[in-house]
Formats: C-alpha cells, sequence, structure tokens
C-alpha cells in the first residue's frame, strides 16, 4: 500500500563500494534504487585513502545531491544511506551516515535496523564519559568500538558488535577499509555484489541492477566482511542463530525486482496472492492491487481464480513530499491526493482489493469508500500477511500495541469497521508456503513477530520502539 501514508515505513536502505574511481557516482545511482527505503534524508562520505569527505541532508537522494556536490566528492570508495525519518527525529545530525573523527583515523557508519539494548548502552556509556551527539542507535556502536580494549580495527569491530542485540546491517568505513556486518538472526537483507575489480554492498539486489553489478552472495547472520586494497576476506563475530529475515521484507518493503536469498520479491507476492486465493476464495467479477507493493499478489491471486485482473486503483506518482508525514490528519489526506479509483473497471462491479496489510484500519477504509463510490457493488478484501497484531521492534515504525486495529479487534469487527463486504488475512502457514524459503531453520528462517508476537531476540524493559526512539 502507500508507505508515506499508512503508518508502515522501512527505517533506511545502506549502499557501499570498495575499488572504483567513481565510487560517489556510483552510490548516489545506488541510493536511488534504495529511494523506496527512505524518503527523509540522504548522505555519501568517501574515502581517497588519506581521508573521509561527506555530505548529506534532508530529502529525496536528488535533491541533497542537486547542487554538484558529488564532484566534491572524490576517492575509491564510498557508503550511503536513505532515511526514513519519524515523528521528532528529523534532525540533521541523525541523518547518516555518521561521521567520527580521531587523531588517530575517521570512522563513518551507515546502519538499517533496530536496537533493543540501545537504552540500555546508552546509559552504560555515559556513566563511563560518552556524550552522545545524535538520537539514532547507530552513534551506539560508533562508541563501542572506540572504548573497546582491543588494539585492531577489526577486533574493536567484532567485539562491539558482540554487545548489540536486535536487527542491525552494517556499512563502516574508514580510510583504508570498508566492514560490512550481519546481526546474528539475519533480521535485515544485506548482499554483495562485484563490479569489475569492485565490491558492492546494498540493502537490496536492485541496487546492483542499476550500477551494472553482478550478485555474488548474501551477508550471512553474524558475518563480519573486510573490504580493502588487497581485497575481501570473511569472518564471523556472532555464531549465526536460527535465521528470522524480517518477513515484510518479502510482503511489502522491498522492491519487485530484488532478491533475498536468492528468492525474487515479485514471484513470492504472486505466490502470497496464489495462496490467499487457496485459503479465501471468493465470488468476483474483478481483482484489483493497492499500488504499488500489492500489485504482483493481486494478480497471483487472479491468476489462481481465473477472475480478471484489472487496474482498478491508479497512484498519482506526482504528489510532492508534502504528504508523507507522520500525522494521522495527514495521512488520511494524503489517500485521496495519492490513490483515484478507476471507475470504468469497478463501476457494477464485484471487486476483490488486495493489499498487503492493514496497520490502523484508516487507509483500507477510505480505500474501501473510494470503490463504493465510484459504484462498486461488492468490496472485498483481501490481505496477503497475517493480521499485523504486535509492535515491530526491529526497524519498522509500527505502531504500539494499543493502536493496532487488529490487536484489539476481531476480524469480523475489522471488516465492519473498514465496510468491507468480506476480509481475510492469509495464515502464517500460508504465508511460509508462498515465499517458500528452503530454509531448515523456525518459521522458514523468517520473522514473524508483528504476526505471532514471538520475538527472535530478547526485548528489554526499556526498549524503545522505532517511532518514538528519536524523541527520547
Amino acid at each position: 500500500m502507500l508507505a508515506d501514508i499508512k503508518g508502515l515505513n522501512e527505517e533506511c536502505g545502506v549502499f557501499g563500494i570498495w575499488g572504483h574511481q567513481d565510487a560517489a557516482q556510483l552510490t548516489y545511482y545506488g541510493l536511488h534504487s534504495l529511494q523506496h527505503r527512505g524518503q527523509e534524508g540522504a548522505g555519501i562520505v568517501v574515502t581517497d585513502g588519506a581521508k573521509l569527505k561527506m555530505h548529506k541532508g534532508h530529502g529525496l537522494v536528488n535533491e541533497v545531491f542537486s547542487r554538484g556536490e558529488l564532484e566534491g566528492l572524490t576517492g575509491h570508495a564510498a557508503i550511503g544511506h536513505v532515511r526514513y525519518s519519524t515523528a521528532g527525529g528529523n534532525e540533521y545530525a541523525n541523518v547518516q551516515p555518521l561521521l567520527f573523527r580521531s587523531q588517530t583515523s575517521s570512522l563513518a557508519l551507515a546502519h538499517n535496523g533496530n536496537l533493543v539494548n540501545a537504552n540500555a548502552l546508552k546509559h552504560q556509556l555515559e556513566a563511563q564519559g560518552s556524550i552522545f551527539q545524535t538520537t539514532s542507535d547507530t552513534e551506539v556502536l560508533a562508541h563501542l568500538i572506540k572504548r573497546s580494549g582491543y588494539i585492531g580495527l577489526k577486533d574493536q569491530v567484532k567485539n562491539a558488535l558482540t554487545m548489540l542485540k536486535g536487527a542491525y546491517a552494517f556499512v563502516i568505513m574508514t580510510e583504508d577499509k570498508l566492514m560490512v556486518a550481519l546481526d546474528p538472526h539475519g533480521l535485515r537483507p544485506l548482499s554483495i555484489g562485484i563490479l569489475g575489480d569492485a565490491y558492492v554492498v546494498a540493502s537490496e539486489t536492485c541496487a546492483f541492477d542499476v550500477v551494472g553489478a553482478e550478485y555474488l552472495r548474501d551477508v550471512k547472520p553474524g558475518e563480519l566482511l573486510i573490504i580493502d586494497n588487497d581485497g575481501m576476506t570473511a569472518d564471523t563475530f556472532s555464531s549465526p542463530m536460527n535465521r528470522s529475515i524480517c518477513s515484510m521484507e518479502y510482503i511489502y518493503f522491498s522492491r519487485p525486482d530484488s532478491n533475498i536469498d536468492q528468492i525474487n520479491i515479485h514471484s513470492a507476492r504472486k505466490n502470497l496472492g496464489k495462496e490467499l486465493y487457496k485459503e479465501f476464495p471468493v465470488e468476483a467479477d474483478v481483482v484489483t492491487g493497492v499500488p504499488d507493493s500489492s500489485i504482483s499478489a493481486a494478480i497471483g491471486y487472479a491468476e489462481e481464480s481465473g477472475i480478471p485482473y484489472e487496474i482498478g486503483l491508479i497512484k498519482n506518482r506526482y504528489v510532492g513530499r508534502t504528504f508523507i508525514q507522520p500525522s494521522q490528519e495527514l495521512r488520511e489526506l494524503g489517500v485521496k491526493m495519492k490513490l483515484s479509483p478507476v471507475r470504468g473497471i469497478v463501476e457494477g462491479k464485484r471487486v476483490v482489493m488486495v493489499d498487503d496489510s492493514i496497520v490502523r484500519g484508516t487507509t483500507s477504509r477510505r480505500i474501501v469508500k473510494m470503490l463504493r463510490a465510484a459504484g462498486a457493488t461488492e468490496v472485498h478484501v483481501r490481505i496477503t500477511a497475517p493480521p499485523i497484531a504486535h509492535p515491530c521492534y526491529y526497524g519498522i515504525d509500527t505502531s504500539e500495541k494499543a493502536e493496532l486495529i487488529a490487536s484489539n479487534h476481531t476480524v469480523e469487527e475489522i471488516r465492519d469497521i473498514i465496510g468491507a463486504d468480506s476480509l481475510a488475512f492469509l495464515s502464517p502457514e500460508g504465508l511460509l508456503k508462498g515465499i517458500g524459503r528452503p530454509d531448515s531453520d523456525p518459521n522458514n528462517g523468517q520473522c514473524l513477530a508483528c504476526f505471532t508476537g514471538k520475538y527472535p531476540t530478547e526485548i528489554y524493559p526499556d526498549t524503545v520502539l522505532p517511532y518514538e526512539k528519536e524523541m527520547v
């Protein structure tokens, strides 16, 4: 559905490259391909082997780098970041990458995910004399690295990473090294590619296609990769635990042309739509998906059911970011601005509306209302995920439990609230079968916490939700 108006947003995307004379320019294009993962801030840090240079700012990638800033970012390696900021957290200091300078060397960090023990670590570090310049949990790693008792950077980073709990995909760069790390559960996607003699790392493989890189492999849970002028070496900082990659990456966040663990996102979503029809068939005249993430699933539902797929909803791609706001009022207004029903398709028809999730129910209710106003005789809502009944602590800004409609209402009550003729959610079993990850770990190696409440890591008493974190 519409990430910017329904209250379900990914925190960010990371990109890195080592060994290319146009490192900053390629990072720029890589960040463009990851723009869907964050629209409120972007930044790039480069190294020429002697010093780190940075430019970052608020806005989309092409807004942040619109006045020739890339020309000054010369070097053979770079890391970049796109960021989604939540209420209260749009300070410049929080825009990544974060850059730290010392007498011995400099260090740049970019992070996708959320640390569940960030508060505990901050209290501990502040008691030891640390002073934090941001409200981002990314900064915690820099302090842990500098306070490590180890001598070499690799051992300092490995030691620091063992103290982190939660979801994290880090790219870390110094003057002469690029380091890549993924948490022991592998909650966030992170892949390595090659471009000639250069190494490329990105949150999604679609970035490789854009810059012309070849996919090499996914970063393994608990793995630390060190890339320098001598090549790439692999190390581990933790034994891999049960793989728990975020299911919402397959359902909603990642681009359809990306692959996660060699499973294409578009194909996985089509399969989810097919499983959804098998579990909850309905007689109807037309199937439509809510742009953009639900289109693939709607096609799958239509193929399995034999009901024609049609474009029943049009997304206005020229509405500015005025409507990418955290307030509920603007989210509701944004639905009208972002989506329009196609009257010639839905009028007089029984419509199956396929969507990826329902968080608060506000957007679903308005879309159902729009379809009816356009002449749909029936609106049957089908969701390609189980009900989201629990908050995510790993980097997705779902609300606290009290605000999640599935935490407080039955499916029938939700159906009545959104005004649909019928409503059905895909089962957890259907979700796992549809995605089809060939993983021997529990839950096929996927995190189902927002559906089941069973979190793959410990949740600390003072753990802050992603959307609350930057208001602390």
